[in-house]
């Protein structure tokens, strides 16, 4: 009998994985607080330290004796990766129980997940993506929409949504703009499974992004955000501040990705100290520690039920 890793799941959402924000720490207290807690493979340096931060997941959610035990673990699948092959025997190994998949739906990383039972969602930004997706045989599709941090399209969510749902039956997580207890009970009552939020949980204690980025998240508004390619080659919504602060106009980005170090700013790197985040910013105006973040959403979330429903 196949088990079911979302059971003890008691909050629908997934606190997505950050480049330099999500870690150990977040990922514990989220499991710990009902919800799912994820991190990039690549915020390890090393595979072996990769490896270090797996041991210590499953070793603190032990003396925790948490009943919510499904954590994320994102893996970049595409030959600018040239650790997927390690990386992945890794998440075999220690029988990751949920595999967040970017750039490239690869048959040996689902067919990997798949021989211990663990589950793999994908992120993607279309329609086309998510059929590709789902013909590779994932799980569940991330999608992620407009106004999310870091890499993100231009659908509207719910828009997405709905299309995607009418030809995918597997789980929905839904990325863009969600930062509150409502924003999952919309999410949920439009189709998807789960609120999938990032930058919320970037201006928490557990985070380890700098308290540099966790203040800018928090006096920012809609207007600070910037959507660009000039980064990564791929488009992505930036905090203005952080790009004024790297010596560069945000208004007058070059359509082409930036080469740090050769170009201009070489004491500044790219994701380094050019940060991601979404337009939901302007919801965030405190750092608060992940347990007590999870049980604000979690009241949000019964006052929007009961409005709906009154």
């Amino acid at each position: 009998m196949e088990i079911n890793i979302f059971d003890n799941v008691e909050f629908p959402v997934i606190s997505a994985p950050m480049f330099l924000a999500s870690g150990v720490d977040l990922v514990v207290a989220c499991c710990a607080n009902g919800i799912i807690g994820s991190f990039p493979a690549l915020n390890q340096r090393t595979t072996e330290g990769f490896e270090e931060w797996l041991v210590q997941i499953n070793s603190k959610l032990n003396q925790l004796n948490c009943r919510q035990r499904t954590f994320g673990v994102n893996l970049i699948v595409h030959k600018s990766n040239p650790r997927v092959d390690t990386d992945l025997a890794m998440c075999i190994k220690y029988e990751v129980p949920l595999l967040l998949t970017s750039l490239g739906a690869a048959k040996e990383v689902i067919d990997g997940v798949h021989s211990y039972g663990g589950k793999i969602f994908h992120d993607v930004i279309n329609v086309r993506h998510a059929k590709k997706a789902m013909d590779a045989g994932v799980d569940g599709l991330v999608l992620v929409a407009a106004g999310a941090g870091g890499h993100g399209g231009l659908a509207n969510p719910f828009a997405l949504l709905s299309e995607v749902r009418s030809f995918f039956d597997g789980y929905i997580a839904l990325a863009g703009s969600l930062t509150n207890g409502a924003h999952v009970a919309s999410a949920r009552a439009a189709g998807a499974d789960f609120a999938y939020i990032g930058t919320r949980f970037i201006a928490t204690d557990e985070a380890y992004a700098d308290q540099s980025n966790k203040k800018m998240i928090v006096e920012s508004t809609l207007q600070d955000i910037v959507y660009t390619n000039a980064f990564s080659g791929v488009y992505g919504n930036f905090l203005r501040q952080s790009i004024l602060d790297a010596g560069l106009d945000p208004d007058n980005l070059p359509d082409k990705e930036i080469n740090f170090g050769k170009d201009l700013n070489p004491d500044k790197h790219a994701w380094k100290n050019i940060w991601s985040a979404g337009h939901g910013v302007s919801d965030i105006d405190n750092i608060l520690p992940t347990a007590e973040l999870i049980a604000k959403m979690k009241a949000e979330y019964q006052a929007a039920v009961a409005r709906v429903t009154a």
